[in-house]
């Protein structure tokens, strides 16, 4: 059922974390606090992506939760200590979470959000940071900060990239919540999903991609993606010739390639 895990990840507190079929899933697991965050919860979540990346074994990871909420933010009695803290201590808490998002946004594998509830703050944040999310309909997201007098700075940065200043703008200001439809219509949801197929839906299509596709590929897509963005035009353009060179003397490449040619099925 769960392979290989590391003392480390053996010892989670607020997550939960296990492999199947080539798929890792890490699970919120503070369902009385709605899986609320705080500087140890980001610390577990950051081993656990790490662990997950390095094992060769997994290819597509999942982000879930238990409960009905998926993530609602930041941890209230958190908030509270972080008003005592010095201005170095907050920011190497802020670093701290930077450094969370960062991790998976240029993660060499796959990352899933399974969204069974309501995303709001840094919840939302983690739910949209993800390559492929599924949300139930009845879900709400939001960046919330603003109406506590906080600030949405660090999920700024990918939101900007991901929706354009003017889309950002008008979440990050507003601070409004959004159901799960508009969350789709406006990028930050991928698939929407009832609640009963959900688990499932997620499952099959992780093993698709696991099943079907590079790895390889995946991983230089990924990096190719999160780079182009900082690029100019033509600077893109070579970089994007540089990536494939690169991928086509790959062994993955002359392996889908042999079979493509030989017309036999290939399952990666």
């Amino acid at each position: 059922m769960t392979d290989s895990i590391t003392p480390e990840l053996a010892t989670l507190r607020f997550l939960q974390y296990e492999t199947h079929d080539r798929l890792a899933y890490i699970t919120l697991n503070r369902p009385a606090k709605r899986n609320a965050l705080s500087a140890n919860v980001v610390t577990e979540l950051k081993k656990a992506f790490e662990q997950a990346e390095a094992d060769d074994h997994i290819k597509v990871i999942v982000l879930r939760a238990t409960g009905d909420v998926f993530c609602a933010g930041a941890d209230l009695k958190y908030l509270q200590e972080l008003q005592e803290n010095t201005y170095q201590e907050n920011l190497a808490d802020s670093t701290h979470l930077m450094q969370l998002f960062y991790q998976i946004y240029t993660l060499k594998k796959i990352v899933i959000g399974q969204v069974q509830g309501h995303a709001l703050a840094g919840g939302c944040g983690l739910a949209t940071l993800c390559d492929f999310t599924f949300a139930v309909p009845e879900a709400k997201f939001g960046y919330t900060e603003v109406k506590i007098g906080f600030l949405p700075a660090i999920v700024s940065v990918f939101l900007v990239r991901r929706l354009g200043e003017s889309r950002a703008k008008q979440l990050l200001l507003s601070g409004d919540t959004i159901t799960a439809q508009q969350a789709l219509e406006y990028g930050l949801v991928t698939f929407l999903v009832e609640r009963e197929a959900l688990a499932d839906t997620v499952r099959d299509y992780a093993l698709r991609l696991a099943r079907e596709n590079s790895g390889h590929s995946m991983e230089l897509t990924k990096e190719l993606l999160a780079h182009l963005p900082e690029m100019g035009l033509e600077e893109g353009l070579r970089y994007a010739a540089q990536r494939n060179a690169d991928a086509r003397a790959s062994a993955d490449s002359r392996r889908g390639i042999e079979a493509f040619l030989n017309k036999e099925p290939i399952e990666w």
